[in-house]
């Protein structure tokens, strides 16, 4: 064994989170007539060339780049120590050596415990926060600035200015006005910690296993589990979980390095050094890149903060903030209220300087007109609403997260509420992703697979070796193969792509298939992707098997040396690279002709009219002296002479494979459609077979189909259902795609990843809100493009990585995450309808009249904070609780470019409806308080300070009175607010019962302040008399009624001018 070095010292924390390989695991049973397991080492045997292109480059984060400035002197540092690094400059067994370790067995247990012990978990220990810049965040976003300035108003009206007799109010107003904004501060802070902390548990619920060597045994772990000396495997669509030293590499093995270079071009893997800088050179898998092409195998030497991507990720400082839509809204809504304030306080100091100040100048001086400033600003800010925004994300994050959804922006479901489009993939997404051979067929000869059984049973007939072709090339052409360590002794594991597995599974029931891939030892592949849409294998037979194992038949020409290819894929791709056709009858191949190619496509079509999908299989014998050495078969050579056979092939025949619908789909499209989104299959299948899938998922719903060639005939007018191919949408015009824009239901077939992304942008670019569902590497380039990309919890990591929402689960779970958009969208909305009438409007009342009249302010500052940051707050929570109206999931989805967070019909309803009740009620009740008690109207208007027996007792009840009618009347609100067009027997607040405690604990919150002797003394609030409890609640009453006329009006004329301005 090697000797352990100083190489066992502290070289890693932990990776990146890594996700579960883009692969499926299925039981197979074990094959009756097995003579025994194939017995290797997962290390053992080198990987054969393998080439599997992607015409893709995903465009991952930028962050993780070194950053300049202020970091420039620890990068430079940190680059330093990457030129001493020599992990790529060493030979294999030099590295192997070094972290003594074998690269048959792997390390063993003991070994690993006792690294991590020493070295820590694989794991990036997190960037250091900005914590000044996240608190001046927390205080002066959304209405921060404005508390902020209004306090320091408060603090100079106060002091200098109100010396010698300085008003202790003035004092109180501006502590109170502190402790309002470090109240919403704490609540900023807490929705800063939930995201983090959603966006933690998002990370530490995704499948997180590599697969490894131990203990000779190929094994499942934890990516955070990984030490140094590790020997890790990798496919395509995984991300590298830590830095590797690559030892087997397939030809096409190939990585995205764009998260920290930056550079889109795909880098290759190989064995030795082409680089003297550990960035550039090709022989380390960097941790955090992306596979995305081909397999390999490779030996960990660097883990967690001493990984490449954990030394740049320490010079990053920067963390990106981009708003989301919901975002907008709010910033636009404190835009709007800014706005209104500045103007209302500026047209104040301009009436007080040009009038005022002149006519009556011992009404108001400066500090009291600061005050009054002061009050503007505080009568139009709705100090809840930060509040009741925090509260209602963290709701609806509980609740996706109980539905397995997973959100990496708490704001991106209120995106999936405003989409229109849905552009799903198929195999994986719409079906289970768990295929099975059904039919195969040889020529237009077709069979079940009990029926093909049958026909291979006489093995000397002259029609066997024929038939048999066909299960041995599936075998042969397969990447599929058991999982060491996992079987039992009646089942077995098998792992690889689903198309894959079907045909190991179907071979497996003919020939012992992993028999099969033994005796055929394979030299080169190129793995099918979505663009070449094949699967190509170049074997030679092993030393040990005879010349007549199948698929040789007794009419090949083969000589021990020579090589077999064999070929599996789109039969539209391959059938006209097929000369001859095996005889289904028996005897040598016969040509292929344009008779024969009919006959073979009719059996196609067929079966892809039933939802099958389609793979022709084919083979053709290569003699040795065509291709160059083996020592060669990693050169360019090697690979053009190997594709330049890929033609003159043999078809061996046809298989149709059946993917099933996912239990949840039909009904899942049927209330996605049902919503007003459009439904679209975008697919890489044939036309056939993705229409057949997409109209027994209820996506395709009318017999007759438009094709590309029906777009803009003058006779077009059913736009209804279409079929495209990815071709076809290539030669589509503008014009050709503003008709295709209008069509219902759409099918995409065979498209490349650039064409899905070309679709997503196209409907992007005609202003519709796109999500793309999917689970593959070819999808993340639309993932990420779209509005909301959404990911199944069992796909590919890169898949993952590009979108913005995962579903761990059932694919149902999107109607979930679909409702609640719409929902929390609708309930902000009734939460700033409720809180701007007497939060804002009715608060600004008294002081326009003040200014303007000069009758007393009736509602004091203190009681305007009261009533936005405590009795109004509870209430406004609850309706952030409210459950859908029904029809949620029946109206069309919210333009964003129009139908706002706060448009001028809601700012019509809270300020022209309820706030104008609001406020004449209150004041009415207030005045006719103090008539009561001898000061009549008429000796307060146009009073401007005098005003004859109002003494501070009197004027501070009344303004209680004002104060307490607000609050009542607010029930009535609630009440009226909790729908937007069903009425309250409809919409029943039992529905929600959180409305009826908030309510009572909003008084009771009213009369505390009130009633307590302190706060009577230092807010100046006195109590009020019985009567004016009850008034006020008839008050409210009579605001719903009038609401409910309202809405009533709304529902039987749907069209007219009062439905035209409600909210």
């Amino acid at each position: 064994m090697p000797s352990s070095s100083s190489s066992e010292s502290k070289v890693d924390l932990e990776a990146q989170v890594n996700f579960r390989p883009h692969t499926v695991i299925e039981e197979v049973p074990r094959h009756a007539g097995e003579v025994g397991r194939i017995a290797h080492s997962g290390a053992a045997n080198r990987f054969p060339a393998e080439f599997r292109t992607l015409s893709i480059h995903v465009d991952t984060l930028k962050d993780a780049t070194p950053t300049a400035g202020k970091a420039g002197k620890t990068q430079r540092l940190d680059v330093k120590d990457l030129a001493e690094l020599d992990w790529h400059k060493i030979s294999i067994d030099d590295a192997l050596q070094r972290l003594a370790v074998f690269p048959k067995t792997g390390l063993d247990n003991a070994q690993a415990r006792r690294r991590q012990q020493a070295n820590g978990k694989n794991r990036i220990s997190p960037p250091k926060s900005n914590l000044w810049r996240k608190v001046l965040e927390w205080v002066l976003g959304g209405f921060g600035s404005l508390l902020l300035a209004a306090s320091i108003v408060c603090f100079i009206a106060w002091k200098p200015l109100g010396e010698p007799n300085p008003q202790a109010s003035n004092l109180a107003l501006a502590v109170v006005l502190l402790i309002v904004l470090v109240i919403q501060a704490i609540f900023n802070a807490w929705q800063d910690f939930s995201t983090s902390r959603v966006m933690s548990s998002i990370k530490g619920m995704l499948p997180s296993d590599v697969l490894v060597i131990r203990d000779a045994v190929q094994t499942k772990v934890p990516a955070e589990e990984l030490v140094t000396g590790d020997l890790v495997y990798m496919t395509m669509g995984e991300k590298v979980p830590a830095d590797l030293k690559l030892i087997e590499v397939t030809g096409d093995l190939q990585f995205d390095r764009s998260i920290l270079t930056g550079e889109s071009e795909p880098v290759s893997g190989r064995l030795e050094m082409t680089d003297e800088n550990i960035l550039e050179t090709k022989n380390i898998a960097l941790q955090g890149t992306h596979c995305v092409g081909g397999s390999g195998l490779g030996l960990v030497v660097q883990t967690g903060d001493r990984t490449i991507f954990g030394r740049i990720a320490k010079l990053s400082s920067a963390e990106p903030n981009r708003l989301t839509t919901l975002q907008w809204e709010i910033l636009r809504f404190v835009a709007i209220i800014a706005g209104l304030a500045t103007a209302v306080a500026v047209i104040m100091v301009i009436i007080w300087a040009a009038w005022l100040r002149r006519s009556f100048p011992s009404y108001i001086n400066v500090p009291t007109l600061l005050i009054d400033v002061v009050s503007v600003m505080v009568a139009f800010i709705p100090e809840g609403l930060p509040v009741a925004v925090t509260l209602s994300l963290a709701k609806v994050a509980n609740t996706l997260s109980k539905h397995k959804v997973l959100c990496k922006s708490l704001s991106i479901v209120e995106t999936l509420g405003s989409v229109d489009i849905i552009c799903s993939d198929k195999t994986g997404t719409l079906t289970q992703n768990k295929m099975t051979v059904e039919d195969v067929a040889v020529l237009e000869t077709t069979f079940d697979v009990p029926t093909y059984e049958r026909a291979l049973q006489d093995q000397k007939s002259a029609k066997f070796e024929n038939l048999r072709q066909l299960a041995a090339v599936g075998a042969i052409c397969n990447s599929a193969s058991y999982v060491d360590g996992f079987e039992s002794k009646e089942e077995r594991m098998i792992v690889g792509d689903a198309t894959d597995i079907a045909m190991f599974r179907f071979s497996n029931l003919i020939f012992p298939a992993e028999v099969m891939q033994y005796q055929w030892t394979e030299v080169y592949r190129i793995s099918f992707s979505s663009k070449s849409k094949f699967m190509l294998k170049l074997s030679m037979l092993s030393p040990d098997t005879p010349l007549n194992t199948a698929p040789l038949a007794s009419w090949d020409k083969f000589s021990k040396n020579d090589f077999l290819l064999t070929v599996k894929g789109a039969p539209e791709v391959l059938m006209h690279r097929c000369t001859f056709a095996i005889n289904p009858s028996g005897g040598p191949p016969i040509p292929m002709t344009t008779e024969i190619q009919e006959r073979i496509s009719a059996v196609q079509e067929e079966w892809a009219g039933s939802g099958k999908r389609v793979l022709l299989l084919a083979r053709k014998v290569i003699p040795e002296v065509e291709l160059p050495s083996l020592d060669d078969k990693f050169t360019d050579d090697f690979i053009d002479a190997v594709e330049a056979h890929n033609d003159g092939l043999v078809f061996v025949g046809l298989a149709g494979l059946i993917d099933p619908l996912k239990p949840d789909i039909k009904r899942t499209v049927q209330i996605c459609r049902g919503a007003g989104i459009r439904f679209f299959v975008v697919t890489g299948d044939h036309p056939t077979t993705a229409v057949a899938i997409a109209r027994n998922a209820g996506i395709i719903t009318t017999p007759k189909i438009h094709h590309a060639q029906d777009l803009l005939k003058p006779s077009l007018s059913d736009l209804r259902s279409i079929v495209l191919t990815g071709k076809e949408l290539q030669t589509l015009t503008e014009t050709q795609f503003d008709q295709l824009y209008k069509y219902e239901e759409i099918v995409f077939a065979r498209t490349t990843p650039e064409q899905k992304l070309q679709i997503v942008n196209e409907f992007k670019k005609r202003e519709s809100v796109v999500a793309v569902t999917g689970d593959g590497v070819n999808d993340a380039p639309s993932l990420k493009a779209a509005d909301c990309g959404i990911a199944m919890g069992n796909g590919s990591d890169v898949a993952k990585e590009a979108a913005d929402m995962i579903l761990l689960e059932d694919f149902s779970a999107i109607v979930v995450a679909l409702e609640y958009g719409r929902l929390v969208f609708d309930n902000l909305q009734k939460t700033v309808l409720y809180l701007l009438p007497a939060g804002s409007f009715s608060e600004l009342m008294p002081i326009v009249l003040n200014i303007l009249i000069g009758v007393p302010q009736m509602l004091s500052n203190i009681q305007m904070i009261i009533i936005c940051v405590a009795t109004d707050v509870l209430p406004a929570l609850s309706l952030c609780l409210e459950k859908p109206e029904s029809g949620l999931l029946l109206r069309k989805p919210r333009n964003t470019k129009t139908q706002r967070l706060a448009d001028w019909r809601l700012l019509l309803q809270a300020y022209g409806f309820l706030g104008i009740i609001e406020s004449l009620c209150a004041m009415s009740m207030s005045f006719w308080y103090l008539q009561k008690n001898g000061v009549p109207f008429s000796n307060l208007v146009l009073g401007f300070g005098n005003w004859p027996g109002l003494d501070n007792e009197l004027y501070f009840r009344a303004q209680s009175v004002y104060f307490f009618t607000l609050v009542l009347m607010q029930w009535g609100n609630l009440l009226a607010t909790r729908g937007r067009r069903l009425s309250i027997i409809q919409h029943k607040p039992q529905s929600n019962w959180y409305i009826f405690p908030a309510a009572v604990l909003a008084l009771c919150i009213g009369i505390f302040f009130c009633y307590v002797p302190w706060f009577q003394k230092v807010f100046q609030t006195r109590p009020i008399p019985v009567e004016h409890f009850f008034i006020p609640i008839t008050f409210g009453i009579a605001l719903l009624l009038l609401d409910e006329v309202r809405k009533l009006v709304v529902r039987t004329k749907p069209n007219g001018f009062i439905s035209w301005l409600s909210w």
